[in-house]
């Protein structure tokens, strides 16, 4: 696929959904693109534990993405180790020894035996690659997307079978590319924290190659939602205003 084609689906998406938010493009490669930039991150001191990074979790790096593209490699990713395994970087063991995962235990957010039924990408990648959808030089093997209410409710109608999980948040990334299905997020309180994103909104994690399918099956629901409130707007109108 063409990258004037992720241009024009990307804007179809956005105006489809009424995204605030551009959609991100999420690009797992077996080496750094020669024509992507890997910015140069200035890394704080390790913990006791070495866990540093380019960023506090890569969850940081959807936020990023909306505005540039750029490449990323498991060192920036490092800091949060639930990341560093749900994106495929680490092992479960190497994750474990992580002294954040101990915290997360420790306050009873996560119990210990939910790790191994976490859903992570099966192929350690050599590096992955963020963007905005509309800019991406790659194919997409996720594309990322924040959602409000309506919004949602747009993607649901369009798959009923729409997957939807709750923390990590970052693991829709690898249920959408290891299994090919869409999945949303009520999100985590960690990631929210770390990255900032609204407690109004949820995300989603669209498989690439069912970009096109999305974008076609939003165009029945909004024609079908048009339809339905033209209806109700006509037949609310016998009824007083309310109050």
């Amino acid at each position: 696929m063409a990258k004037t084609d992720y241009v024009r689906l990307g804007q179809t998406l956005v105006d489809l959904l009424g995204l605030e938010v551009p959609p991100v493009a999420i690009s797992f490669v077996d080496a750094l693109p020669p024509d992507v930039a890997r910015p140069d991150w200035a890394f704080p001191p390790p913990t006791p534990d070495g866990r540093t990074g380019a960023v506090s979790a890569g969850c940081v790096f959807w936020v990023m993405a909306t505005r540039r593209q750029f490449a990323t490699i498991a060192v920036d990713h490092g800091n949060c180790s639930v990341g560093s395994l749900t994106h495929g970087f680490k092992t479960l063991a190497e994750a474990a020894k992580g002294v954040d995962v101990a915290n997360l235990v420790n306050a009873n957010w996560v119990a210990p035996e939910i790790f191994p039924k976490i859903t992570t990408v099966a192929r350690k990648p050599g590096a992955i690659v963020y963007g905005p959808l509309t800019e991406t030089t790659l194919h997409p093997d996720v594309v990322f997307v924040r959602l409000d209410g309506k919004q949602l409710m747009k993607v649901h109608t369009a798959y009923p079978d729409l997957r939807f999980e709750g923390k990590p948040q970052c693991h829709i990334i690898a249920i959408a590319k290891e299994h090919g299905v869409l999945a949303a997020s009520t999100g985590c309180a960690l990631s929210r924290q770390r990255t900032g994103i609204p407690d109004s909104e949820i995300t989603c994690a669209v498989p690439g190659h069912r970009l096109t399918e999305l974008v076609e099956r939003l165009k029945s629901v909004q024609a079908a939602d048009l339809r339905v409130t033209a209806y109700a707007r006509e037949d609310a109108a016998r009824f007083p205003a309310i109050a």
